[in-house]
């Protein structure tokens, strides 16, 4: 790409200055206030207001996640509520709700999402809901939520499986249907907002991540709502691909097609360390009236079409570095940092990749950037903070009206580690 172009457009973005290094992208860490912020995964969207929503996860036994919101005209933080205080659970000195694993979805003039265990228990190497110290309770289960835009005031629709957390969810505005699925057991439901009612479909995928080796299985961590018949979609670890019918409200594998494919590797289904088949990371396009995903270990982007249940592999959409290298991408489950520009037409992806001398275990995060119509690939390069740290466990984004790219990001701060927003100019950014 033209560097020197890319450079004179990052001062575009009113209020962002261009990099400091010729190699990259500047960005700007944001302070919420909240150090004991921990590794955020989605948990960030871009509302019609104008605003940026997000959640700063914990892995603490005594404090909540918390949602924010940036006024991106301000340059302003807002803290808004406590997760488990919005959950009516602030004084059930129970293991509190310590994620936000979804995206918001904007239905009504309010942003829906859900809630998701952080405290944990490692058993036998594996993550599992956390045991309760003395004198604490157990998890109680996820919480969907809705937080009115106007009014800044939270619902709660209560819980979706007792005892387990909502690791991935979306909704379908249009019909007020909220699609989960639970964690650790992968269990489906949907949520029917207007009549406040709850089904549970059972374990789609095995025993989920409950399970220990041939009953084990990478739960999805992506749904996708098809606007056109309010279908549901999700994937599985042996690469299944699952449709659930509004119609009448049934849940089937897909038969025509399915996710087992050369290009994306070769996988136990059981095996840790990855997603296996699932897809990482999915969203509905409009103008295709497709479903675009990216494949997490491989990075491999391929488009899903309902109506001809069909898989077509498109591009791998790595950093060009692991292009070069042909390596998986640098987190094994894949990044979830995908999404949608407002133009409607280009992929957003931050994902990592390798650079030469990194000591190990350093993340390398790329902006890469795939249009639709054109299938044009385009490495945006690397980003740094202001301070020239690389920001680290990046797996969420928002992509707002201007043009703007924003995240939850690791990074050090006078000696000590903590997850914050961070933003920067995206290649969509407006004119001023």
């Amino acid at each position: 790409m033209n560097m020197l172009a890319f450079l004179l457009s990052s001062i575009l973005l009113l209020g962002v200055v261009p990099a400091a290094r010729a190699d990259g992208i500047r960005a700007r860490a944001h302070n919420s206030g909240f150090p004991q912020s921990h590794t955020t995964y989605n948990g960030i969207s871009a509302a019609s207001d104008g605003n940026i929503y997000y959640v700063l996860s914990t892995t603490s036994i005594d404090v909540g996640a918390k949602m924010y919101r940036f006024d991106p005209t301000t340059n302003k933080i807002e803290y808004t509520r406590d997760l488990t205080e919005a959950c009516g659970e602030k004084d059930l000195k129970a293991i509190p709700h310590g994620k936000s694993h979804v995206s918001f979805v904007e239905a009504g003039g309010k942003l829906y999402f859900a809630t998701h265990v952080g405290y944990y228990s490692v058993v036998g190497g594996m993550e599992r809901i956390g045991k309760p110290l003395p004198g604490y309770k157990p998890y109680p289960g996820g919480h969907i939520l809705a937080y009115d835009l106007r009014t800044r005031r939270f619902e709660d629709h209560g819980i979706a499986r007792q005892g387990e957390g909502i690791i991935s969810m979306t909704m379908d505005p249009a019909r007020m249907r909220v699609y989960g699925l639970t964690w650790p057991s992968a269990a489906f439901f949907r949520y029917d907002v207007a009549r406040r009612e709850y089904r549970d479909f059972g374990k789609v995928s095995a025993d989920g991540e409950d399970g220990s080796g041939p009953t084990y299985r990478a739960v999805c961590r992506s749904l996708v709502v098809s606007p056109d018949d309010g279908s549901v979609y999700f994937t599985t670890a042996d690469g299944d691909i699952f449709r659930y019918r509004f119609a009448d409200d049934t849940l089937r594998k897909v038969e025509g097609d399915n996710l087992r494919k050369d290009y994306l590797g070769a996988y136990e289904p059981w095996g840790v360390g990855h997603l296996a088949y699932n897809w990482r990371q999915a969203f509905w396009h409009a103008a295709t009236r497709s479903i675009y995903a990216v494949h997490g270990h491989s990075g491999y982007l391929f488009r899903f079409d309902p109506r001809q249940e069909r898989v077509e592999v498109l591009d791998r959409i790595t950093s060009e570095p692991s292009r070069r290298s042909g390596m998986f991408d640098q987190f094994g489950y894949g990044y979830l940092g995908f999404a949608l520009g407002p133009d409607g037409q280009t992929i957003h992806y931050l994902t990592g990749g390798r650079f030469p001398g990194a000591p190990k275990g350093q993340e390398n995060l790329h902006l890469v950037t795939w249009h639709i119509p054109t299938a044009r690939y385009n490495d945006r390069g690397p980003i740094f903070l202001e301070d020239g740290q690389r920001p680290a466990l990046v797996n969420s984004i928002a992509v707002a009206k201007d043009g703007a790219v924003y995240a939850i990001a690791t990074f050090s701060e006078k000696g000590q580690s903590r997850a914050d927003l961070i933003s920067f100019p995206g290649p969509l950014a407006k004119k001023r």
